[in-house]
């Protein structure tokens, strides 16, 4: 009896220090993120310190108007936009990993970013608006929609009986193909200059980012967010296994169907504002889960803090690699994700699986 009684305060001593680290650990990827935030505004053809953009971020009245309307107006879109887009792809990644149990899953698993390229190809080399009604923002338009009618193709045959997992995954693969084929074929036949067009869509750039696009992601996420966090222990009883999560009253298939819907609305938006940004969906939550453990109440902010710096670093070396030119983000994301991702696998990836 006495030896029970002194493992119980040991235990409850135990997980108190690892709940203390794991919101240390938030609270450092927190302050990471605005540091980061703070250096892409500062990176510009006018260079400008890193306090002063943060005394005229929090205290705008105290900056000239100068550098208030280069910070707020024109930088702050950019940087402020690549942090929504890194935390909804992110958490959109973490949450197709968590119901597929697949460490490679990720948005573009399942063929969004294609599906949206190839909208956006068709408002590019045809005209063709699949919205008439907003011809003015027909290139975003097409990509959100095509983007959600790829996501809803997937979620009404993943409502039928039989269907598992790999073949989720498998029909994602297939519609990755199937767009591509189609987006070369538009390709062949466009002029140069919509030919130019589709080429640096596909790439993803931060540079057409505007205060309303930002406040679009953030609204995605905050509706997101929170039905996430309601499900959080069913979400990390799942990673146990499909059969131990029904075991503990988890309604396995209607969870994955809720989580799907909700992640295609998280890759959509994001996509149709920015392009095809890679990697993000699958280093963020895999930095998330090595950090912080599969405990989605930690999980869930970790991976969005991740994804979200990620992509603001992103962001600054887009800016700092070339003076006088800001990169397609997009690229860089590609070459510094690879060696990432790789070196993720080789050292720690099986440990997190």
């Amino acid at each position: 009896m006495a030896s029970l009684s002194t493992e119980a305060p040991t235990t409850a001593m135990a997980y108190r220090g690892l709940v203390v680290r794991r919101v240390l650990l938030l609270g450092l990827l927190a302050g990471l993120l605005v540091l980061s935030v703070a250096v892409d505004v500062s990176l510009g053809p006018a260079r400008y310190e890193v306090l002063d953009v943060l005394r005229t971020i929090f205290a705008p009245g105290s900056a000239d108007v100068q550098m208030r309307v280069v910070v707020w107006d024109i930088r702050m879109p950019m940087a402020v936009l690549a942090v929504t887009v890194g935390a909804s792809l992110s958490l959109a990644g973490a949450q197709m990993q968590t119901i597929l149990a697949n460490p490679l899953a990720s948005p573009f698993t399942l063929g969004l970013s294609a599906a949206a390229s190839f909208g956006a190809a068709l408002a590019m080399v045809l005209g063709v608006a699949l919205f008439p009604a907003v011809i003015g923002l027909m290139v975003p338009i097409n990509a959100f929609l095509m983007a959600m009618a790829a996501a809803l193709l997937i979620f009404g045959l993943s409502t039928l009986r039989g269907v598992t997992v790999e073949t989720i995954i498998l029909l994602g693969i297939a519609l990755v193909f199937t767009f591509n084929a189609a987006l070369a074929l538009l390709q062949y036949f466009a002029s140069e200059q919509a030919l130019s067009a589709v080429v640096f869509w596909t790439m993803g750039s931060l540079t057409k980012a505007t205060w309303p696009k930002v406040g679009v992601t953030a609204v995605i996420l905050l509706i997101c967010v929170p039905l996430f966090a309601r499900r959080a222990w069913a979400l990390t009883a799942i990673r146990l296994g499909e059969a131990r999560a029904a075991a503990m009253g988890v309604p396995v298939r209607r969870l994955r169907l809720e989580a799907l819907f909700l992640v295609s609305l998280l890759a959509a938006v994001p996509v149709s504002f920015v392009g095809t940004i890679g990697f993000i969906g699958i280093v963020g939550p895999h930095v998330a889960r090595l950090l912080l453990g599969e405990d989605q109440r930690f999980f869930l902010p970790g991976a969005m803090l991740a994804g979200a710096l990620i992509l603001s670093a992103t962001s600054v070396l887009s800016k700092a690699l070339l003076p006088g030119a800001v990169l397609p983000i997009g690229i860089i994301t590609a070459l510094v994700g690879v060696p990432f991702f790789a070196a993720l696998i080789l050292t720690k990836g099986r440990k997190a699986w």
